[in-house]
């Protein structure tokens, strides 16, 4: 059967593409006397015809969408789907496709469907208690464990500010082995979530988790650790502890709430609003994190802030009216301003 034809009757394109979606899920198409014919898809007419399918309903990377989908379904590496082109999908596998391209045709996030996303080499569980890491953040977890593997103390701590999924809390973990991290969030389902992940990777124990609205969470709690004084012969396990970082390090909302509808729907309908909205001008949590934060950070450590796009002068302006010292802004992956890095 040539796949690249329009089925006779079929005129529209998204008539064309819903025609090929049902195929997906071996169509049964016969005459008017109910003789029917059943049309197995190979992998490469699946991907095609989901990929033409997505794309018509407004999904970026389309093809690539439709490849992970697959894959995730056959239980095998994206790549190795090059491999076995030509094998035809069993009834059941182009059922469960037909819905898996479904879900994401009604702007589902992809890693809601598939379960788990990539972030920095760890394997973090997604729901929609909490933000889907996004690629620009790893660059902020990056540039955290390799200020935290420069510090040669006997205790190398660091809090992760808003921590949803707790993405950056494990990357952070897994990279410095000898850090004690703390990870903080006003969700409970949001922590529920990172504590899951922290599991997955090996790193709970090493990773303190605190609910509550912002900094006032771990300052109730009173487990934070610090660094000994030697010269007063202290212990790092004194009764009197103070809340001190070495880093603290947050992708906090910096949607400005008028804008929130303005999203795509991968977003605008999955992620968590809390996990979004900054307030009118999407700063709200800058202007929180430039007040408090210096009272919970050492002398020698430092803050690092991911923001949204084009709030680069105005969050920089938040931190030095608070008397930061602003060392850098770096870039993302597209080159734009991402992250700002300041110290005490």
């Amino acid at each position: 059967m040539n796949f690249h034809l329009s089925p006779i009757g079929v005129k529209s394109a998204d008539a064309v593409a819903n025609f090929w979606i049902k195929q997906l899920a071996i169509h049964i198409c016969g005459d008017a006397g109910g003789a029917a014919t059943l049309f197995p898809v190979t992998v490469l007419e699946a991907i095609q015809k989901s990929a033409d399918f997505l794309g018509k309903k407004g999904v970026e990377s389309s093809r690539l969408n439709a490849e992970l989908l697959l894959a995730h379904l056959l239980k095998m590496p994206r790549m190795k789907l090059y491999l076995n082109f030509e094998r035809t999908l069993t009834a059941a596998e182009t059922d469960s496709l037909r819905e898996l391209v479904k879900r994401r045709g009604q702007r589902e996030p992809l890693q809601h469907i598939i379960g788990s996303t990539n972030f920095c080499g760890c394997e973090i569980l997604v729901n929609r208690h909490a933000l889907v890491p996004r690629p620009e953040t790893e660059l902020l977890a990056e540039l955290g464990w390799n200020f935290l593997v420069t510090r040669h103390l006997s205790l190398v701590t660091a809090l992760d500010f808003g921590t949803g999924t707790g993405c950056i809390a494990i990357a952070l973990a897994v990279k410095c082995p000898a850090a004690k991290i703390s990870a903080l969030d006003f969700s409970a389902d949001a922590l529920a979530l990172a504590k899951q992940n922290a599991a997955v990777n090996k790193v709970a124990e090493r990773i303190e988790f605190f609910q509550g609205d912002g900094f006032a969470a771990i300052q109730s709690e009173g487990r934070v650790p610090r660094v000994p004084n030697q010269n007063a012969g202290d212990s790092c396990h004194s009764s009197l502890r103070k809340f001190e970082f070495d880093l603290i390090i947050s992708n906090p909302p910096y949607i400005a709430s008028a804008e929130i509808e303005t999203l795509q729907p991968e977003v605008r309908d999955f992620d968590p609003r809390a996990a979004l909205d900054g307030g009118a001008d999407g700063l709200d949590f800058y202007r929180r994190l430039a007040a408090e934060a210096k009272a919970f950070l050492k002398p020698d450590g430092k803050i690092m802030l991911e923001f949204g796009d084009g709030q680069a002068d105005a969050i920089k302006k938040i931190c030095e009216s608070e008397k930061w010292i602003v060392e850098s802004v770096q870039e993302d992956y597209s080159h734009r301003a991402r992250i700002l890095v300041a110290r005490r």
